[in-house]
């Protein structure tokens, strides 16, 4: 009982998701258009209103982009991507000498506190643009 009603309801999703009386969006496109801070509908606006702050709605196309919620994804992603980065200058500067181990922390903390705040805006707009491009925040039950 418990399988068909599962069943039921990932059909259900895929209703609610796959509708084909919408226009379907680029994904590839939205995501371009994320990574560069842009509107993901129409690449002229601005997807964040600050740092990190959404914008509500885009100032060019007036697509509304401030209810997607992309929670931690942008943060998991910056931490990914920096981390497989920076973690090969450990090796390399794994030496028995202090002094110059004392100084690589300062750079690989100087790299990891930088690539981490160039990055983080560009997750998020990228996360907003994938959840746009899915329509994934506009999947209301019944």
């Amino acid at each position: 009982m418990r399988r068909l009603d599962r069943c039921r309801s990932a059909a259900h999703i895929r209703r609610m998701i796959d509708r084909p009386d919408l226009p379907r969006r680029d994904t590839w496109l939205a995501i371009r258009r994320g990574l560069r801070l842009r509107c993901p509908s129409c690449g002229k606006g601005k997807v964040l209103a600050g740092y990190l702050r959404p914008a509500e709605r885009c100032i060019s196309c007036g697509e509304a982009t401030g209810e997607i919620r992309a929670d931690d994804g942008p943060a998991w992603a910056t931490i990914l991507i920096v981390g497989h980065m920076v973690s090969p200058a450990f090796f390399v500067f794994a030496t028995t000498d202090a002094e110059t181990a004392f100084k690589a922390f300062f750079f690989v903390a100087a790299a990891v506190i930088g690539l981490s705040l160039a990055l983080l805006p560009r997750m998020k707009g990228l996360f907003i643009a994938m959840i746009w491009a899915s329509r994934a925040g506009e999947a209301k039950p019944g």
